[in-house]
C-alpha cells in the first residue's frame, strides 16, 4: 500500500462501535437488505453484494435505503418478522469479515419520488389512484411537507402529510431500529435531511410551508428528524448508534435549478445555506445523532449528491469541513472523493472517512487492490449512472425509466455482475478458437470473458490501438475515468494473454478460420440530407481534432454526445450554438437527471443560444438556415458546424449461426448497452 493512504486504513469509532478503517461503502437506492420495489424480505441479492465486499476490506457498509413501508403493498418493515430472523443469522457471518453494518432506513421521497410514465396516471387520476391503492400507494410515495410540485412532473402536486401520518413514521423508525439491534447490525441510518428527501424538505424553507408544529420556524422544521433520533434512542438505548445522511448545502436556486460548483456563493440559496447548516448540525448533534454522513444538494441540484463526470472530484469536501466548526461527531464525506485527498484531509481533522459509493458496483474488490498497490487494476467507476440511476427526465416526459430498471437499481453499467446473480462467468464445456472483428470496448470484453471461459481468442483491429470509438469519446478534460477504462481493458487484454492483431482489416470474414466469429466493428456516423451537408463535420471528427474549430461553433444535433462536445467548447471559450428537432436537451432514455440536469443548468448559466423543436433546412457559406416547428426561420452565423445527429449500426456481417454481433455494429447505445451485451454473447459461446 502507498504510504499516503495508509490514514484510511487506521481505526475510529462512532459512538463506542469501532470501526476498522476510514472506507465507508456508502448507501444507493437498489442495494436494501429488504429489497426494493416488491413486497419486504431478505434480499439474498443485496447480502451477498454487501458480504462480497465485506470479505474485501470495507470498514463501515450502509445498504441502500429501506423504505419503512413498502413501495409495493404498504406493509411496514417491522411487521415481518422473519425477514429479521434470517437477518440475525446473516449478521452472525458478516461480522467474520470484521466490517460493521448499518442499516439505513427512510421516512420517504415526498416531491423527489421519481414517477415513471405510468404512474403519473395513478397520481392524477384519484379514482385510479384509490384503486391501486392497496397495491401502489402514489398519493403516500410522494406525500411532502406541504402540497408541492413533483422533481418530475411540475405538473403533479403532491399532497401534504397527516400529522398522523408523521406520529406512524417515526413510530416505525423506532420499532424498527430496535428489531434491527436485536438482529445485531451495528447501528441505523436515518435517511435523510439529504438531497432533499422527504425529511429534508420539511427542514428547507422553500419546500415547507406547513403552519403546524412542523413548519415555520427552525426548531419547527428540523423537529421531524429530531423526534425520529430521540424516538430510536428511547427504543433502543442511548449506546446504540445513529448516523444521519446530511446535505451541508442545498445548493439550490429554485424548483428544478441548481447551483453549479463554478458559481461558488454567488446566487441566491432558497434551502439550507452554510450559515444554517452550521446550527442545525449542533443542533442534531445535540438530538441525539452519532454520526453525520454528509454531501450537499437536493434533487433540484441533484449533480452535487450524485456528480457526474462534469463535477471537480472531492466536489463536496469543503462545505463537510466546516462542520467540524461546529460538531464532535464524526463526519464522513462523499462525492467523488479521491484518496489521496481523503486521506489528507482525515489526517488534518477535517472529515473522520471517506465515503464511496458506485466504485463499490464496478469493482467489489477495489479496497484490497489498494491495500495491495494494484491500483491500475481497480475498474474505474466512470459516474456514468447508465445502470445504477438512469432515471431520466426531460420536457414532456416525468421518469423515462424502464420497470426492469425501476426495479433493479444499483446495477453497473460496466460490471453486468453487480447485483445480479444470474451473470457469473464459468467455464465453457468446449473450448473453442473465437476472432473479434473490432477492439473496442465491446470487443475487448467480448474477448476477456471469453477468455475467462477458457477460449482462445485473436482481435483484430484495423487501427494501431485498442479502444475503438471509445478514444474519441473520452477525449475531453473532464473524462479521465473513460480514459483510465480503455487503460484498464487493454490491461486486462495482456494479463489475459488475449491476441491482438493491430493494423488488421478484415475485409471478408469468409478468410477466417475460427470456429466463432463476433462481430464488433461500431457504427457509422449518420448524414444530413440537405444542401451545404458537405460544410458540416462530425462530431467524431471534432473529437480526433479539436483544433480545427472556429470561435463560433454551429451543433446540430442537442443529444448527450451534442451537448457534451458544446460544454467543452463553451469551456474553451468559444461561442456555441445548438439545435435540436426534439422538444429538449437530451431527451433519450438511460441518461440520469443528475448528469443531464448538470448540463441544462451549465447551458442556462452561460445563456447558451438553444434552438428546440427546430429542423435545419440548409448550410449556406455564411449561415446554418433553421426552422423550427411553428414555421419560424433563424439564421445562425457560423466558422465550424458540427453534425451530431447520431449513428446506425455498420456490421461487417450479417448474424448467423456462428457470427455474433456486438456493441455498436449490433444496436447504437451507450455503454451499459455494449458491455452487458458483449459479456452476454461472450457467455452463450
Amino acid at each position: 500500500m502507498k504510504k499516503e493512504y495508509e490514514t484510511l486504513f487506521t481505526p475510529w469509532n462512532i459512538g463506542n462501535v469501532t470501526i476498522k478503517n476510514r472506507i465507508v461503502l456508502c448507501p444507493m437506492g437498489g442495494t436494501s437488505l429488504f429489497g426494493w420495489m416488491e413486497r419486504n424480505h431478505f434480499d439474498k441479492e443485496a447480502a451477498d453484494f454487501f458480504l462480497t465486499r465485506a470479505k474485501n476490506n470495507v470498514g463501515l457498509i450502509i445498504p441502500g435505503i429501506a423504505p419503512l413501508k413498502d413501495t409495493i403493498l404498504n406493509r411496514w418493515l417491522y411487521k415481518n418478522k422473519k425477514m429479521f430472523d434470517e437477518l440475525k443469522v446473516y449478521m452472525e457471518e458478516f461480522h467474520k469479515t470484521g466490517a460493521k453494518l448499518f442499516v439505513q432506513l427512510t421516512a420517504g421521497f415526498g416531491r423527489s419520488f421519481a414517477i415513471t410514465e405510468p404512474l403519473k396516471v395513478l397520481t392524477k387520476n384519484k379514482v385510479l389512484g384509490f384503486l391501486a391503492k392497496p397495491i401502489i400507494d402514489a398519493s403516500y410515495l410522494c406525500a411532502s411537507p406541504s402540497e408541492l410540485p413533483s422533481r418530475w412532473d411540475p405538473s403533479i402536486k403532491c399532497r401534504a402529510l397527516t400529522v398522523k401520518e408523521i406520529k406512524e413514521i417515526i413510530e416505525a423508525y423506532a420499532l424498527t431500529s430496535k428489531m434491527l439491534k436485536d438482529a445485531g447490525v451495528d447501528g441505523v441510518e436515518v435517511h435523510a435531511v439529504h438531497e432533499g428527501y422527504l425529511l429534508d424538505q420539511f427542514t428547507l424553507k422553500y419546500t415547507n410551508q406547513r403552519s403546524d408544529d412542523y413548519g415555520g420556524s427552525f426548531v419547527n422544521r428540523y423537529r421531524f428528524p429530531v423526534e425520529v433520533v430521540h424516538a430510536i434512542k428511547d427504543k433502543c438505548g442511548k449506546d446504540f448508534p445513529v448516523s444521519l445522511r446530511y446535505s451541508v448545502i442545498s445548493k439550490t436556486k429554485g424548483f428544478d435549478h441548481g447551483a453549479l460548483p463554478e458559481e461558488g456563493s454567488n446566487y441566491t440559496e432558497v434551502g439550507r445555506d452554510l450559515e444554517e447548516s452550521l446550527l442545525a448540525a449542533k443542533y442534531l448533534q445535540d438530538a441525539g445523532y452519532d454520526m453525520l454522513n454528509c454531501d450537499n444538494g437536493t434533487y433540484d441540484a441533484w449533480y452535487w449528491a450524485h456528480p457526474p463526470v462534469y463535477m471537480p472530484n472531492n466536489c463536496n469536501l469543503n462545505d463537510v469541513a466546516e462542520l467540524k466548526k461546529a460538531v464532535t461527531i464524526p463526519l464522513v464525506c462523499a462525492g467523488k472523493m479521491t484518496l489521496d485527498v481523503a486521506s489528507e484531509a482525515i489526517k488534518e481533522g477535517k472529515i473522520d472517512a471517506m465515503g464511496v459509493a458506485r466504485q463499490f458496483l464496478t469493482d467489489p474488490a477495489w479496497v484490497t487492490k489498494v491495500m495491495e498497490d494494484r491500483i491500475e487494476d481497480i475498474m474505474p467507476c466512470i459516474h456514468c449512472h447508465n445502470g445504477c440511476f438512469n432515471m431520466a427526465h426531460y420536457k414532456g416526459v416525468a421518469n423515462d425509466q424502464a420497470f426492469s430498471d425501476v426495479q433493479h437499481m444499483s446495477r453497473c453499467a460496466l460490471n453486468p455482475e453487480t447485483m445480479n446473480s444470474a451473470y457469473r462467468i464459468e467455464k465453457a464445456k468446449t473450448p473453442k478458437t473465437i476472432a473479434v472483428i473490432g477492439g473496442g470496448i465491446g470487443g475487448m470484453e467480448a474477448a476477456r470473458v471469453a477468455t475467462l471461459r477458457g477460449h482462445k481468442v485473436t482481435i483484430y483491429e484495423k487501427s494501431d490501438h485498442l479502444g475503438g470509438v471509445f478514444c474519441e469519446a473520452s477525449n475531453f478534460d473532464f473524462k479521465d475515468s473513460d480514459k483510465k477504462l480503455i487503460s484498464w481493458y487493454i490491461r486486462q487484454m495482456d494479463q489475459l494473454q488475449v491476441s491482438v492483431k493491430l493494423n488488421t482489416t478484415i475485409k471478408n470474414i469468409e478468410e477466417l478460420k475460427e470456429d466463432e466469429i463476433i462481430v464488433a466493428n461500431g457504427a457509422k456516423a449518420r448524414k444530413l440530407n440537405i444542401k451545404g451537408a458537405e460544410k458540416c463535420i462530425d462530431a467524431l471528427s471534432y473529437l480526433d481534432n479539436k483544433e480545427q474549430v472556429g470561435d463560433k461553433v454551429v451543433i446540430i444535433g442537442g443529444g448527450l454526445t451534442g451537448c457534451e462536445i458544446a460544454y467543452d467548447l463553451i469551456l474553451k471559450g468559444k461561442t456555441v450554438s445548438i439545435v435540436e428537432v426534439k422538444q429538449d436537451l437530451m431527451a433519450v432514455r438511460g441518461l440520469c437527471l443528475a448528469n443531464s440536469s448538470y448540463l441544462r443548468d451549465f447551458f442556462k448559466l452561460h445563456k447558451t443560444d438553444v434552438h428546440l423543436d427546430t429542423n435545419v433546412r440548409e448550410i449556406t457559406d455564411k449561415a446554418v438556415v433553421c426552422v423550427d416547428i411553428y414555421g419560424n426561420e433563424v439564421a445562425l452565423d457560423y466558422d465550424t458546424v458540427i453534425c451530431s445527429i447520431g449513428y446506425n449500426p455498420a456490421p461487417l456481417a450479417k448474424k448467423s449461426s456462428h457470427v455474433h454481433l456486438v456493441g455498436d455494429a449490433k444496436e447504437v447505445g451507450n455503454l451499459r448497452n455494449v458491455i452487458w451485451g458483449a459479456y452476454k454473447v461472450a457467455m452463450d459461446l
